[in-house]
Order: structure tokens, then sequence, then C-alpha cells
């Protein structure tokens, strides 16, 4: 449904971020990026969504393609018309409008006004919580309760892919749990591909079928969610395990020997 080949993007010309990017996302599937603080996971899913422009960024090499539409050189708009929403990081909304509001700002692609309110329902009926809220503002609702109301914009134009970018971010270990549980659900309900990008590597590989890792802009491992909890490096580096299963903090890590099977 969803590649990216070989892309690299430059910011203001100069800067490279991503160095020869490709990764897929198949009709259904759940992808986890993996990767530290200035990895390139969320300049991946700009370029996708054609937010990069607005970054002064843009795909420089390679192609991005959706259903077999070539999307790189496509503006924001035409990308969420052909069914790709981005969420971005930091929970963003209308804050002086209701959350009833912002979902209905949201469905502007949906053409007839019974379509818009068949998307609120279910949109409702994933999210209970926003329901018994819908007159609340939106500014005043919890950090989770607005992670639920971000992602429900998003379903509100019914997309094929959803680009999730660190939802649990600032979220407690339950409202964490319970955010991808929805979104799993939602996944499995809906068909709807998911592309997330996150630091929580436990979370993400729970609900995901597939897994990336990204250092310095490039991808350095991938493979099925299973196999890359099992995986010795990411039990160290993303989950805090040692090989002996005992805790262990970051900061303790002295270096960082990737496998050489990562850059076969």
């Amino acid at each position: 449904m969803l590649k990216l080949n070989n892309i690299e993007v430059v910011y203001s010309n100069v800067i490279l971020v991503l160095r020869g990017v490709s990764l897929e996302v198949a009709e259904g599937q759940i992808v986890a990026i993996l990767g530290g603080n200035g990895a390139g996971k969320s300049t991946t899913l700009k370029a996708i969504s054609g937010l990069l422009h607005i970054e002064l960024g843009e795909v420089t090499d390679g192609s991005i393609q959706f259903d077999d539409i070539r999307i790189d050189k496509k503006n924001p708009e035409e990308i969420v018309k052909i069914g790709i929403v981005q969420v971005m990081e930091g929970r963003r909304l209308f804050d002086h409008l209701t959350v009833e509001e912002n979902l209905r700002s949201s469905g502007y692609t949906v053409r007839s006004s019974s379509d818009l309110k068949k998307s609120l329902d279910k949109v409702y009926a994933y999210f209970p919580r926003l329901k018994q809220m819908n007159n609340r503002t939106a500014g005043y609702l919890s950090g989770g309760e607005q992670q639920m109301m971000v992602i429900g914009c998003s379903l509100m134009i019914r997309p094929k892919v959803v680009l999730l970018d660190e939802p649990s971010l600032g979220l407690s270990p339950r409202m964490t749990l319970e955010i991808f549980g929805i979104v799993k659900k939602i996944n499995e309900d809906e068909r709807t591909g998911m592309l997330l990008v996150e630091q929580n590597a436990r979370a993400a590989l729970g609900i995901a079928h597939y897994g990336y890792v990204m250092e310095n802009g490039r991808i350095v491992m991938d493979g099925p969610a299973e196999k890359l909890k099992d995986n010795e490096d990411i039990k160290e580096f993303y989950l805090g395990l040692s090989q002996v299963g005992a805790k262990k903090s970051y900061r303790e890590v002295k270096h960082y020997r990737r496998r050489k099977r990562w850059l076969a």
C-alpha cells in the first residue's frame, strides 16, 4: 500500500537528514519505527504526509508511492484526500473549540452530512469518553483525552493509512496501554494501515506487525515485531534489558555496538 524507496531528505538545501530510507506498510498492517531522538523518525512521517515543505524540507532523491501513485511531489491537501493522514506529535488541536467541533472540522473532506455523522458515531464508538465530553472545550482536556481526540480527528476522513507520531508522549503507562489498545482495535476492525513512530519500543512492538529501527537517518534493522522483541540489541538498548534480563540504565551504555548484519 505505502512504499518508501531509498528516499533522501534535505532541510534548507543543506542539512541531509534521511539517507536512503526504504520501508513498506502493507494493507492492514501496523508498522513501527523505533529509534532515539534525532534518528529521523518524524522526518520520515512528514516526508510521507507532505508536511516537510513548511519546515523548508524536501525529498531530494528516491520516491514515495501509495497504491501505485507517486506522492512525494504532492501537497498535504492532496495526500489527505487520497487517504493518508498524520497525527502530529504534541497533540495539535483547536484549543478554543469543543471536542465535537474539532472532530467535525477534521471531516472537511467528507462530502455529505450523513457520512459525516457516520464518521462521528464511529469515533465515539472507539472513544466513548469523547462522547461523554463532546461539548467540553478541547484545551481543558487531559493529555490522554486530547490524544484520543486527535486520533479521532484522523478517523473522521476514513483514512487508509494513519501516521502516528509519538502517541505515548507525556502519558502515564496506564493511559498509554489504553491508547495503544484502541489503536490496535481500529486496525483490526477497519483494516486501517498504521505507521507508528514511537520511543516506547515495548508498547509499539506489542501491537505492531513489523518494525524498523532508525539511526542517524538510516534504517539499520528491520523485521517482524515478534522477532525484534526477542533480539538482544533491541532488548538492551530499547527495552532496557540486558542479556540476563536485568534492568539497565541507558547512561551505563558507553558504546553502541551495532551488529554487522544490521549494515549488511
